[in-house]
């Protein structure tokens, strides 16, 4: 049997982390413009929007990043693609061994 895609579980694993984020503490940012001092960063909050989300929590996911819903949807529908493929290949495999009987 193969190994389930790395890529597949990242985003599994970010998504799971996220739903479990405590969103009334501080936090540390991984952003370098944020960590270089600006105030202002195209990409910051998004993390703290899909984790507000995941707690149904919509108001103040607009409040953290207008495009966390874009990006959830984006990162369900990622994991979704990946599962089908890992499925349809293991699938196939199991296939190609009944016939071939491998």
């Amino acid at each position: 049997m193969k190994r389930w895609p790395i890529e597949l579980l990242f985003w599994m694993a970010a998504l799971g982390a996220l739903a479990m984020t405590n969103l009334e503490s501080p936090h540390y940012s991984l952003c370098p413009i944020a960590n270089m001092g600006w105030d202002w960063c195209p990409g910051c909050g998004i993390g703290r929007a899909i984790a507000a989300l995941m707690q149904g929590q919509i108001r103040q996911s607009f409040e953290f990043h207008v495009l966390g819903i874009p990006a959830l949807i984006l990162i369900i529908h990622r994991i979704w693609d990946l599962g089908k493929q890992f499925l349809n290949r293991k699938k196939n495999l199991i296939n190609y061994r009944r016939i071939n009987h491998v």
